[in-house]
């Protein structure tokens, strides 16, 4: 297998957005070229569609014709998904790390034509008929038959079924949801870049830690100002509400942050219930009473009542803890003789937990910031992901790959055995709040398969992360919390690289239920509290000493504090997105955000402020692919929490049998993806079914 590399300029097609193959060169993609080369393409593309419909159209009408053959459906299908998807791609992606005006109005323009064609393609009658003849031939092997059972499911879902009127209703409708989401999208990153609050006295920056007055400053002067510039991005936000003695700035900074997007031109609301009114009404069109059942008919949790009763189990649980610790930062707030002892309020939470995790542990999560710099990190991560699993990465010079930022890395992941190349990723870890949209994520640059000139081709990930940049000559120090999210990220991308998997359809993370994808992610983050994992990595960025054995200690004990508030308030978020997508309807008598707030009084102590506006930033089930969906982060977790509980039960300094462990880890949640269903992939890694008791004992509950 040839490693992935840059197409070369001289078999480059005329635009960078049709060559289809290869690594993107994405500094030579324009707005003006996604406005001409996506209806060049969706016109060729149509044009193959046409011709395959014709050709299966004739076999299926003659009775003489011999069966269909996989390779004369299935690949002329994949291959054009494939183009679609490599050129619609990586539009997407730098929309979402390189976002310019002229970008985002280019991507809308094309957004509307894209998916009529993924309706035209998931629509047809021919290709239907034709995936019906071939899932009733005998001789297919298990990967063939789910692979097409869920072809098969998802143009039911696409609306295959549906005729004349309907049909055209759906497929409009299908549209405005594209746009929706991606206006939602782009009023929550207006709606974060839009609001600053300049700092100019001294006494404002009382309790705020150095790196964070240095991030600040930076933010300030890029603007070409003096003094210090708070922003809602999560590197300004969230460690000015852990560590900022002034409780008047961090009301001011909770309340624009928690009204995000909520209104003037900005404001979500309307759209929310447009949103969640036409996946109603595309649900009865289907056949379905909600969109939760259409969500699920692709998922391992059977049932809306299913997931219902795991999301009870753990508010049970997680209540009277999280009750318990909200008491507790009263109490701390009252010794520190704060006046805000008697009504604690949602912008005090995040201040006085780390006031008592500070007391508690003496644990001060910036003061361990030194000891993670970005590049031990990573040296650390990549030397797990040897020791487990036998692969060797190796980071490439710049200008090896082509890339869409100065900040973004390419690496290669090589066997360990052989040396033989396997893939490649890309990082790009830092936050850009102009630019690059929050959070944290993985997508598929290249999967596996093979090319339409038959060379194999090794799948490469986007790996994207929004932490604290460098500042000055000081490198990107990390929060442990930043440690852990990259090496959440990186477990999608093991997935998606280590795949054995021959058939792209279900290679990766393709074809891998939504609520099991996150299994590896998960697995990955409870590396970050093992001894030789941490400690190997954490060194002092300046003298180059470990992590004092204390703070490991303290990390540890740590690692379930507030435990029942952060399991309630994915509890809120889960009932809340699937309620919605459940039993809101236009004409039941409260808004969203009234069935949200009703869903609060048992999903929270500390009842949300009148301004809170969640859901109109709750982009992850507006916007991300996650509606009737935020419930598979608990569901993985219980896969997850057993998985990492396999290494336990041998011991975590029994090398010998952690490495054989990581290794049928490796062959069978890593290699075998899609191709066979996630409970029947743990019990082949695991022996067994899955039990939540690891997840009830790592949460601390």
């Amino acid at each position: 297998m040839t490693a992935p590399a840059p197409a070369s300029s001289a078999d480059a097609s005329p635009s960078p957005l049709l060559v289809g193959e290869g690594l993107p060169q994405f500094n030579a993609i324009t707005p003006d070229q996604v406005d001409r080369a996506i209806p060049q393409l969706l016109a060729e593309l149509g044009a193959e569609l046409d011709a395959l419909e014709t050709s299966l159209g004739q076999r299926l009408a003659s009775p003489q014709a011999e069966p269909l053959h996989w390779a004369e459906l299935m690949d002329p299908l994949h291959h054009l998904g494939e183009r679609l998807r490599w050129s619609w791609g990586v539009v997407s992606h730098l929309n979402g790390v390189c976002n310019t005006p002229e970008l985002r109005e280019a991507h809308q323009r094309q957004q509307g034509a894209v998916v009529a064609f993924g309706n035209r393609a998931g629509q047809s009658q021919v290709i239907h008929s034709a995936l019906q003849q071939l899932a009733g031939q005998s001789g297919l092997d298990t990967t063939q038959r789910r692979i097409l059972a869920a072809e098969l499911r998802d143009m039911e879902l696409r609306g295959v079924g549906l005729r004349g009127a309907e049909q055209e209703a759906f497929n409009a409708a299908s549209q405005q949801l594209a746009e929706l989401a991606t206006t939602y999208s782009n009023h929550v990153l207006d709606a974060t870049n839009g609001w600053s609050l300049l700092l100019t006295d001294e006494a404002q920056l009382a309790g705020l830690p150095a790196s964070l007055r240095e991030l600040l400053a930076q933010a300030a002067a890029s603007e070409g100002q003096q003094g210090w510039r708070l922003g809602l991005d999560m590197p300004r936000v969230m460690p000015f509400l852990k560590y900022s003695a002034r409780r008047d700035l961090r009301e001011t900074v909770y309340r624009a942050q928690v009204a995000r997007a909520s209104s003037g031109e900005l404001d979500n609301s309307p759209l929310i219930e447009q949103i969640l009114t036409l996946k109603h009404q595309q649900a009865q069109r289907l056949g379905y009473g909600t969109w939760a059942q259409v969500s699920l008919a692709s998922k391992m949790a059977g049932s809306v009542a299913e997931v219902e009763q795991l999301l009870e189990e753990l508010r049970a649980a997680a209540y009277p803890v999280a009750t318990a610790e909200l008491d507790a930062l009263r109490a701390i707030a009252s010794r520190h003789g704060a006046p805000e002892a008697g009504d604690l309020k949602p912008w005090d939470v995040a201040y006085w937990a780390e006031k008592l995790r500070q007391e508690s542990f003496e644990l001060d999560g910036e003061a361990l910031r030194p000891w993670f710099p970005l590049e031990q990190v990573l040296q650390g991560l990549f030397g797990l992901c040897q020791r487990l699993f036998d692969i060797r990465i190796v980071a490439t010079e710049a200008g090896d790959a082509p890339s869409w930022h100065p900040d973004v890395r390419y690496f290669r992941v090589l066997d360990g055995a052989s040396g033989n190349p396997l893939a490649a990723f890309y990082l790009d870890p830092y936050s850009r709040p102009g630019s690059k949209r929050g959070g944290a994520w993985m997508d598929e640059c290249l999967g596996r398969g093979v090319s339409p000139s038959g060379q194999a081709v090794l799948p490469v990930a986007y790996l994207i992360c929004n932490q604290s940049p460098p500042v000055g000559q000081t490198p990107s120090l990390m929060t442990f919390d930043e440690v852990e999210t990259l090496f959440h990220e990186f477990g999608h991308g093991l997935q998606h690289m280590l795949t054995t998997v021959d058939r792209p359809q279900a290679a990766g993370i393709n074809n891998v239920e939504w609520d099991a994808v996150e299994l590896p992610s998960q697995f990955m983050e409870n590396w970050c509290y093992d001894r030789a994992t941490l400690m190997g990595m954490a060194r002092h960025w300046q003298t180059g000493e470990p992590l004092p054995e204390a703070d490991y200690q303290k990390l540890l004990a740590a690692r379930t504090f507030m435990g029942g508030s952060a399991t309630l308030r994915q509890v809120h978020f889960a009932l809340t997105d699937l309620r919605l997508h459940s039993v809101w309807t236009a004409d039941c008598g409260q808004s969203p955000e009234q069935l949200r707030r009703e869903l609060a009084r048992t999903t929270t102590v500390l009842e949300p402020i009148a301004e809170d506006a969640f859901l109109c930033a709750f982009s992850h089930i507006f916007a991300g692919g996650y509606a009737a969906g935020y419930y598979s982060y608990k569901w993985a977790e219980v896969l997850s929490a057993d998985a990492f509980s396999a290494f336990e039960e041998v011991g975590l300094d029994v090398e010998d049998e952690v490495v054989a462990t990581g290794r049928r880890f490796r062959d069978t949640v890593l290699s075998l993806g899609g191709s066979r269903a996630p409970a029947e992939i743990f019990e082949a890694f695991r022996g067994r079914q899955p039990s939540s008791e690891a997840l009830i004992r790592h949460s601390g509950l």
